[in-house]
Order: structure tokens, then C-alpha cells, then sequence
């Protein structure tokens, strides 16, 4: 495994190519990524334990998800039982992604819990989108941003290349400040992307005259951007790294499957 250095008009590649693979198999990612998030919905509503499972299934779904991209690009089919690669892989590697897992779950929660601690979060849905509200959630996902690129790679590392849990935190933070100008330019990209859609939407529901049509058609459009978003995932991967994933045998030596 090497690290690729890349130049920041990758980041457009990469966007490209995560649509361009989503509509090869559209049904197939779009239902994937829909019934991963209705798993993280059920599992987030198990009393107590529930939001620490529905965090901590995220990095093997994100893996999941990749995997799917990838047969995808072969022209096949992924079936849903493509999300839990990261556990057909051997006890060893199905292990490690538990424990990139609860690690996830862990840094996530500490987050949301010591972020409002500094701050006099209203509580009440009117004052909700306050000024208030507003800081504290910008200062959450300033702090998630650290915890993104620690596990922006990790699922895949461990997966495809049997790299240790906290070794493969470094190498994903490693590979994404060497190649800070691409992961910018692929946000901007999707920014664009989702504002141009958008538009689209708005000038489509404006058509209609029908501002419950234009609340119709947001969700499932939001939930389809995630989707092909998701799916750009992989590439951002397959460029980042030179070894491709097909070229890594999944069981390691001596792991049982």
C-alpha cells in the first residue's frame, strides 16, 4: 500500500466519478444506502445502548457502501448483503472494524456531549434554529471534521488491506492533509452539485405552484444526494491509495473466514 499525492482538480474526478457509477446501478446504491439508514434508524431507537449501536455500525456501512461502488463498476449488481462485507472478511478483520466501530461511536458522542457544555443551548423547539443553537451546532461539526478525516479511510484500510484500527486512523489523516486540495475541491464540488439540485428542485416546485410538492420532493432528493455522495466515497479512496482493493486478498494469513 502507497500513498498517492494528487493534484486539487482531482477532487472534480472524483465527484464525477461517484455520479457517473450511481446511475450504472441507481436501484441498487440508492436501495443500499436507504436500508443502511433504516438499520441505523431501528437500531438508534434500542433504549439505552441504541445510538452507540447506530454509530457504531457507520464505519462497516460506510465499507459497505464502497464495495458496492465497486461491483458496481464492474457492471454488476450488488445485493444487500454487501453491506456487512466488513464481517465475511475473517474473525481478525471483522474484530478490527468493531473496534474502528466503537471508536467512531465513542469520539462522536464525546463531541455532542462536551460541545454544549460550553455553551447556553436552548433545549425548546422554538429556539431551536437560535443564534444560540446555531453556534453550538457550527462548533459540533467543526469538531467532527478532526473526527472525519481520522475515519474517512480507516473502513477500507482495515477491510482491504488489513492495516490495525488505530494504524489506519493515521494513514486516513496522513493521506488527507497530503492531499488537502483535492478533499477540498471534492467538498466544493458536492456543495455545487447539491446547490445546482437545489435550484432544480425549487424551480420545479415553483412550476407546480405547490409548495407541498416542493416539501414532497426535498426528501427523497436529499436521500438520493447522499446516496451518489456515499458512492463517491470510493474513489476518493481507489485515488488516494495505489493499491486497488481487488488487488489485496481479504482473509489474512491465518484468519478464519
Amino acid at each position: 500500500m502507497k500513498l498517492n499525492i494528487v493534484p486539487a482538480r482531482t477532487g472534480i474526478t472524483w465527484v464525477k466519478l461517484g455520479i457517473q457509477t450511481f446511475f450504472k446501478q441507481p436501484l441498487a446504491l440508492s436501495g443500499l444506502f436507504f436500508l443502511y439508514m433504516a438499520t441505523a434508524t431501528l437500531a438508534s431507537l434500542i433504549p439505552v445502548v441504541g445510538v452507540v449501536l447506530a454509530l457504531a455500525i457507520v464505519p462497516a456501512a460506510t465499507l459497505g457502501l464502497m464495495a458496492a461502488t465497486l461491483e458496481a463498476t464492474k457492471g454488476k449488481f450488488p445485493m444487500p448483503t454487501i453491506l456487512v462485507s466488513a464481517f465475511r472478511a475473517g474473525q481478525q478483520r471483522g474484530r478490527a472494524m468493531l473496534i474502528l466501530g466503537f471508536l467512531y461511536a465513542a469520539a462522536c458522542l464525546l463531541v455532542v456531549s462536551v460541545v454544549p457544555l460550553f455553551f447556553d443551548a436552548p433545549v425548546s423547539r422554538e429556539s431551536a434554529l437560535s443564534p444560540g443553537m446555531q453556534g453550538t451546532m457550527l462548533v459540533v461539526m467543526a469538531f467532527y471534521l478532526p473526527i472525519s478525516i481520522l475515519f474517512w479511510h480507516a473502513p477500507a484500510l482495515v477491510h482491504w488491506h488489513g492495516v490495525p484500527p488505530v494504524k489506519s486512523l493515521f494513514f486516513s489523516a496522513v493521506v488527507c492533509f497530503r492531499n488537502a486540495g483535492a478533499y477540498a475541491v471534492f467538498g466544493i464540488a458536492w456543495m455545487v452539485v447539491l446547490m445546482v439540485v437545489g435550484v432544480l428542485v425549487t424551480l420545479v416546485a415553483g412550476l407546480l405552484g405547490s409548495p407541498e410538492a416542493a416539501a414532497a420532493l426535498i426528501m427523497p432528493v436529499a436521500l438520493l444526494m447522499a446516496a451518489m455522495f456515499s458512492t463517491s466515497i470510493y474513489f476518493t479512496f481507489e485515488g488516494s491509495f495505489a493499491a486497488s482493493p481487488e488487488d489485496e486478498a481479504l482473509p489474512p494469513a491465518g484468519d478464519t473466514p
